[in-house]
């Protein structure tokens, strides 16, 4: 069976964003030690999985930072290159290549997914479409990357109890701390 793994950035007290989706918080010049861990849970991924809302800001990003000489990593290849699954209950298409809209209970399909042949699966958000997976315990790993920020009001993914069990936590020479944990299903 593959794994499900949740790659995000979170505040000290456990936002994803602000509360008008601020991302300005978020430590983007990370140390050479956090890319490579990155580097490390991505490079066994052949699928992600994005909701509607983080996929529409997404796509942009990820082209403009490969047509851009100076940022066009294999990282960043790996990220337009991987096919992706996008869910929505609104949208039909996407214009980013590798990308398909899935419609309808996502549960089943992720679940389908789930029990195909392949590697890692790992979803990156947005913050309701997380909340929904953790809810529905679809989640394998959690990797949350705590940023020294406390913003005191914003988007959680956590809005029930959740029970976790911690597999390893790591600081990065950024300031950016790792905590991995997986659920107790």
């Amino acid at each position: 069976m593959r794994k499900l793994k949740l790659q995000m950035q979170l505040s000290v007290d456990g936002f994803v964003a602000g509360p008008n989706h601020e991302m300005d918080w978020m430590v983007w010049d990370w140390s050479d030690d956090l890319n490579n861990y990155v580097s490390g849970i991505t490079e066994p991924v052949d699928t992600i999985l994005l909701g509607r809302k983080l996929a529409e800001g997404f796509v942009d990003t990820w082209l403009a930072l490969e047509n851009d000489p100076q940022t066009a990593t294999d990282f960043v290849r790996k990220m337009n290159n991987t096919p992706k699954m996008v869910f929505s209950n609104t949208l039909q298409s996407s214009n980013w290549e590798n990308a398909t809209v899935a419609n309808g209970n996502f549960v089943t399909q992720i679940e389908a997914l789930k029990n195909q042949e392949g590697g890692d699966i790992i979803v990156y958000g947005g913050a309701s479409f997380v909340a929904s997976l953790i809810n529905q315990n679809l989640i394998d790993d959690l990797y949350l990357f705590i940023n020294p920020t406390a913003l005191g009001n914003g988007l959680p993914i956590f809005t029930n109890r959740t029970n976790l069990t911690l597999i390893e936590a790591k600081p990065f020479d950024c300031g950016i701390v790792l905590l991995h944990y997986q659920p107790n299903k």
